[in-house]
């Protein structure tokens, strides 16, 4: 490797890893309050008994708490050990980075001049119906085919545990812990998740930058495909999966591809936040690497799909 090429890989590895940490950290910070002030099963409550009708109320948590794809995962993973559905914790892991306040001001605000009205609702809709798809597809599958064995196991001790307390034992009046020690047991599964979590992100950060510093030569080769509206799609899928841009940011690169299509546009806008480099080291904190891999060939079908039929009936010029 040249000097050159170090540096310009250093120099992309710090930057995504500047991007991305203090979304990680956010994440952890709100998993470990979540792990220490929410008692199990609150949200589970809070969702609509009907299976297939939690998980389109799931796909809307988004709004209420706006979070990157960074910061999602380790919240999605406190919340299943707390008793989040799976099926409702893949469908807001899925929709959050793309439907939420943030995501649609930034899409908006990239696109101005370039009918943004149209891009930011068309985004929103399409990684909503996509993030709730898999919530139902996720539906016919038991646990322990989707979540990985030692988060499994934990979500079986909690169960174990709440199921033998006798009903003398909680009587039984304990005098309340203090707020110092619960803070500071946040704090301590903050450091613990952000650790475990910061190691996948770290991996994936440094693959994506390889990619990231090595994708110059090519760029001529993808101006090349804009012109076949097939292609074109799945050629910014996998594009957005090498980048790794964050959700808040990505419709600043994707507004500056002129010669892409519309429909592409939007392929390249929600795929990423639900499948790049990084989040396939996120996910593996939480899912098993089987099912990463079935969803993940999965959405790109699908989206790829609606693009083509969104760019026949609805983007009829680039």
């Amino acid at each position: 490797m040249s000097p050159d090429s170090q540096q310009d890989f250093s120099f992309a590895f710090l930057s995504i890893l500047m991007e991305g940490i203090p979304f990680i950290l956010l994440g952890t910070l709100i998993s470990g309050f979540i792990d220490v002030y929410l008692p199990a099963g609150t949200i589970d409550r809070l969702l609509p008994r009907n299976r297939v009708l939690s998980v389109w109320v799931a796909g809307l948590l988004g709004a209420i708490l706006p979070v990157c794809e960074c910061a999602v995962v380790p919240v999605i993973r406190r919340l299943v050990s707390k008793g989040l559905p799976v099926s409702c914790a893949l469908t807001y892991m899925l929709a959050a980075p793309i439907v939420n306040p943030i995501t649609a001001l930034s899409t908006w605000k990239a696109f101005l001049g370039q009918e943004p009205e149209v891009m930011t609702l068309s985004r929103i809709l399409l990684g909503y119906l996509v993030a709730v798809g898999v919530g139902w597809v996720a539906l016919a599958f038991s646990n322990k085919k989707i979540i990985k064995a030692r988060l499994l196991e934990q979500i079986t001790e909690q169960k174990m545990r709440e199921s033998f307390i006798q009903p003398a034992q909680q009587q039984v009046v304990c005098p309340p812990p203090q707020p110092g020690d619960r803070l500071v047991a946040a704090f301590r599964s903050a450091v613990k998740d952000f650790v475990e979590v910061g190691v996948y992100f770290t991996i994936g950060v440094a693959i994506t930058a390889l990619f990231n510093t090595g994708i110059a030569p090519g760029a001529a080769w993808l101006d090349g495909l804009a012109t076949n509206q097939t292609i074109a799609p799945a050629a910014l899928m996998v594009l957005a999966f090498i980048l790794s841009l964050c959700s808040t940011s990505d419709a600043f690169i994707a507004a500056t591809l002129d010669k892409f299509t519309w429909a592409a546009k939007l392929a390249f806008l929600t795929f990423g936040p639900m499948m790049d480099m990084k989040l396939i080291f996120l996910y593996q904190t939480v899912l098993r690497r089987s099912f990463i891999l079935w969803m993940a060939i999965g959405i790109f079908l699908t989206i790829w799909l609606c693009s083509m039929v969104l760019q026949s009936f609805v983007f009829s010029s680039p």
